[in-house]
């Protein structure tokens, strides 16, 4: 646990603003991985097939994304470990390596979704083969990767988080949605056993594994920052990662809400089904314009590079960190994981058929493996030997038990129906 001071102390409003605005980046850096090339896709099919009326799962999901992340970086502040060192260093072997191989596992899926979407993007901006342009991302991603620094990467990250919102916004101003359905169907509830599978994907690519586990790592960059500063206490930077994420996460709600209503204003008004990405951008071309079509693609190639390097980064931390060894992005470990986690993606995008089939259940398999991820969190967040006197208290815990039911319970019924559309 690194000490950061306790006391109170007086601080002016001035100088309270500029530690506020200094601290925000973390969760703006994780904020990309469920606006990926998967959200894209689940969030398409969603607006296209059933309009607005799934909305009201982005609006959950973040809810319970806002919770959690912000569990996950409480954890990293207060004990200076990331969840995987965490969980290698509180928990039993058995039950480090079955959290850590599916969350190797989840990052890999991830992957798979996020150069695929970039390789899309490629393909409706310049016409490149996917099976290429999925190469050239992954070596786009690598020089990222190999040659930034954090800071770097959480100014480059903030910058694609920019592009995508306002190639969003652009879409919203120029499709002209029905905005009374859009309010109506953020708030209520409504799902049937055909939209179950597609809300799950929903759910899976906005609650995602892997930015639990990079949120509690990169949030540690603060401590070292801030911690000599003699205005800073522990609550004090607890209150401000808080804010961070808070506001990371409703920017994400935003932009996850703008893909179902650009959907659903534009394909589902006209009976069309959206079954893959590069159909999404030509059918928006008479649609609204040859506008819509090229902001499209480059949204989605924003997405797609900006959520790998993310991706990238959560699988060198999880992989070093589960191994007890060195977490530095620097490290042969950490670049060792990154490789586990973007090569093997790339690589099984080269056997993938239907391209738009497989961003969606890459997301399901996300929302299956995310009870793994959550479990060990809640265990560690609620013990006073790990936390000491920063647990979560009664009312946080019943929030977490109560979204983790929400998760199971969904998880369990998708898997019945799957299981009973198999007999």
């Amino acid at each position: 646990m690194i000490p950061l001071r306790q006391e109170p102390q007086r601080v002016a409003f001035s100088e309270r603003l500029r530690q506020t605005l200094h601290y925000l980046g973390p969760g703006f850096f994780v904020t990309i991985g469920f606006i990926d090339p998967g959200n894209w896709a689940t969030n398409l099919a969603a607006g296209s097939e059933f309009g607005y009326r799934l909305l009201w799962v982005v609006t959950l999901s973040t809810l319970i994304l806002i919770l959690w992340q912000h569990i996950a970086a409480h954890l990293g502040l207060v004990t200076g470990q990331s969840l995987a060192e965490a969980v290698h260093a509180w928990m039993r072997p058995a039950s480090a390596l079955l959290y850590g191989a599916t969350a190797v596992a989840a990052c890999v899926a991830t992957a798979i979704a996020e150069l695929l979407g970039a390789a899309v993007g490629l393909q409706i901006l310049v016409g490149v083969p996917v099976r290429i342009g999925v190469f050239a991302a992954l070596a786009g991603v690598g020089m990222m990767l190999w040659f930034q620094r954090a800071r770097a990467l959480e100014r480059l990250i903030l910058g694609f988080v920019t592009a995508i919102g306002l190639c969003y916004l652009v879409e919203l101003l120029l499709v002209r949605p029905d905005w009374g359905q859009a309010v109506t169907h953020l708030l209520v509830p409504e799902l049937s056993s055909r939209s179950l599978l597609i809300a799950m994907g929903v759910l899976g690519a906005v609650v995602m594994p892997h930015n639990l586990y990079l949120h509690s790592d990169v949030v540690r960059s603060r401590l070292q920052e801030v911690g000599a500063e003699p205005t800073f206490t522990l609550r004090r930077l607890l209150r401000y990662e808080f804010l961070d994420t808070l506001l990371a996460m409703l920017t994400g709600l935003l932009i996850n809400a703008a893909m179902i209503i650009v959907a659903a204003a534009v394909f589902h008004r006209h009976g069309i089904h959206v079954q893959e990405l590069p159909q999404a951008a030509a059918t928006l071309r008479p649609i609204v314009g040859p506008l819509a079509s090229s902001v499209f693609g480059l949204g989605l190639l924003f997405a797609g590079l900006a959520s790998a390097l993310t991706v990238g980064l959560a699988g060198g931390t999880i992989f070093s960190s589960y191994l007890g060894k060195s977490t530095d992005a620097a490290g042969a470990w950490s670049r060792a994981g990154v490789l586990l986690t973007l090569v093997p993606a790339c690589l099984l995008i080269l056997l993938v058929q239907d391209a738009f089939r497989a961003l969606i259940l890459s997301q399901v398999c996300l929302s299956i493996q995310l009870p793994l991820t959550m479990l060990p969190l809640f265990i560690l967040t609620t013990r006073r030997r790990v936390m000491g006197g920063y647990t979560t208290g009664w009312l946080e815990t019943a929030a977490l038990v109560l979204t983790g039911v929400v998760v199971l319970g969904l998880n369990a019924a998708l898997v019945w129906q799957l299981m009973g559309a198999k007999l």
